[in-house]
């Protein structure tokens, strides 16, 4: 009998783990336990270039240091890319999908150029045939991004689409506010927002407890799970730690991580107990 209650943790190994990680972990840990249900714990590797084997190694070894467990086997997103591939596929012969050959710096030129107000994301549209046959056989890289407008046809709008947020109760989803997302490049063969809706619904995901600085992207995930015919988990955004200075913990401010922790003598009980467990 599948669990009424099944959450995850799902970690990039681009970095050693920190405080904040490990908050976010006891917090779905607790959640499960509380309900009489089942913990995941689910590798996100799908960006070859920054994740590393001894990162994800030592993500295992941190999580069971500060008392955690986990159903084996562990998903590794980077052994699956084949389940993202049918759900971009889907997308693509739906009509939903197009290809962008803008760099990332032209799009960020031509977002600042725009109106105050009047483009804060990105909004395209497909080339045209010839245009983009030109410049496929040129072998100009190219993103496939999600349409919003072919997305909004599709749905017949987009007043009808939410999600429920423990800490908030029904939420309409806004995808709008996200623009046309990239969904898959040549560097990365899925981006984020597909893998993580694909693997939810594969893995049976009823609660999705994470970091209130994704509760943005639960807008446009919503709107995958609509188009793809996926179920939506409960959210729950749980508060970001932060550190003395106030500033959240992160891998890119170079946050002490457990392992420093660990060599210089703290025990998982105090790790918890600072962090309020």
């Amino acid at each position: 009998m599948t669990a009424a209650f099944v959450t995850r943790f799902a970690p990039s190994p681009t970095g050693y783990l920190h405080r904040g990680h490990a908050f976010s972990a006891l917090v779905a840990f607790e959640a499960a336990q509380a309900a009489g249900g089942r913990f995941i714990l689910r590798i996100e590797d799908i960006d070859r270039t920054r994740c590393r084997p001894e990162y994800e190694a030592a993500t295992y070894e941190d999580l069971a240091w500060i008392g955690l467990a986990w159903e084996q086997p562990v998903r590794r997103q980077s052994e699956h890319m084949d389940d993202y591939q049918r759900a971009l596929d889907r997308l693509a012969a739906d009509g939903l999908l197009y290809r962008c050959f803008r760099t990332r710096r032209e799009i960020a030129e031509e977002i600042a150029r725009a109106p105050h107000g009047a483009m804060e994301v990105f909004r395209g549209a497909p080339l045209a045939a010839e245009d983009e046959a030109r410049r496929l056989a040129a072998g100009e890289p190219f993103a496939w991004r999600l349409s919003l407008a072919a997305a909004a046809r599709r749905l017949g709008g987009f007043d009808g689409l939410a999600f429920v947020d423990e800490g908030r109760g029904t939420v309409p989803a806004r995808p709008e506010l996200g623009g046309d997302v990239v969904l898959a490049r040549k560097d990365v063969g899925v981006a984020y927002h597909l893998a993580v809706v694909v693997d939810d619904a594969l893995q049976g995901i009823t609660h999705v407890i994470r970091g209130e600085d994704l509760f943005e992207a639960t807008h446009v995930q919503r709107l995958l799970q609509a188009l793809l015919g996926l179920p939506t988990p409960v959210y729950r955004h749980h508060r970001l730690l932060t550190a003395p200075d106030g500033r959240r913990y992160a891998k890119r401010d170079r946050a002490e991580t457990l392992r420093e922790l660990r060599a210089r003598g703290m025990s998982p009980a105090e790790l918890r107990r600072e962090m309020g467990f």
